[in-house]
């Protein structure tokens, strides 16, 4: 059998949180994004314009369910842009685990913790930032 047409790449995460509403001033008040769908209290989904984050109110972190999630990431259009976001979100306490660094394919970023104890990446990657 062969393999179908290729998917457009990966889109769509959801979040298991117990806070929702510092999960939404994250990503939404500080990364940017926007409420696409409130469903009900204990749901929001969000979007950048080309994605979608599903954020969903819960008693027990995903780490607890059995799933590990490693980090999500958020494409950058530049190398600045990622100093720029590192400068920003400092500047609004978020906690950081790493500081900006250009790697050997070109890319750039740096990682740092959202709500919920959930890795962020925020990155230029050039085969994927002028999409």
């Amino acid at each position: 059998m062969d393999r179908p047409n290729p998917t457009k790449g990966m889109r769509h995460v959801a979040l298991t949180v117990r806070d929702l509403e510092a999960a939404e001033q994250f990503y939404v008040g500080l990364l940017g994004m926007e409420v696409e769908w409130r469903p009900d209290p204990d749901n929001v989904y969000l979007t950048s314009g080309n994605d979608n984050l599903a954020l969903h109110r819960g008693d027990m972190a995903p780490a607890q369910q059995g799933q590990q999630l490693d980090h999500i990431g958020f494409i950058l259009a530049t190398p600045e842009d990622v100093d720029d976001w590192y400068a920003f979100l400092r500047a609004n306490q978020v906690e950081m685990k790493s500081e900006p660094r250009t790697h050997r394919d070109g890319a750039r970023s740096f990682y740092c913790v959202a709500p919920e104890q959930v890795i962020v990446q925020m990155i230029y990657h050039p085969p994927i930032a002028d999409r």
